[in-house]
């Protein structure tokens, strides 16, 4: 049993599932027909530009732990 309860390797994934489900809902790129409807038919504006919250890879992380992983020896 570990300290995050269950066990051995399950750990508290739920909570990690949902921040990641949030999160991908939040990035969505909008709808075109939204686009147009916002800034008109004759402006050229991407759809990313209408999401609520921006993320890349590179910036804004998550700070969600990665997963532990069994370390390879070589011996």
């Amino acid at each position: 049993m570990t300290r995050e309860g269950g066990k051995r390797g399950q750990g508290n994934r739920k909570s990690k599932k949902r921040h990641l489900a949030k999160a991908g809902k939040q990035t969505k790129w909008a709808p075109y027909w939204a686009v147009m409807k916002k800034y008109g038919k004759g402006k050229s504006v991407h759809p990313s530009a209408m999401t609520h919250v921006k993320r890349s890879w590179r910036t804004r992380k998550l700070k969600i732990k990665p997963r532990r992983i069994k370390k390879n020896f070589l011996g």
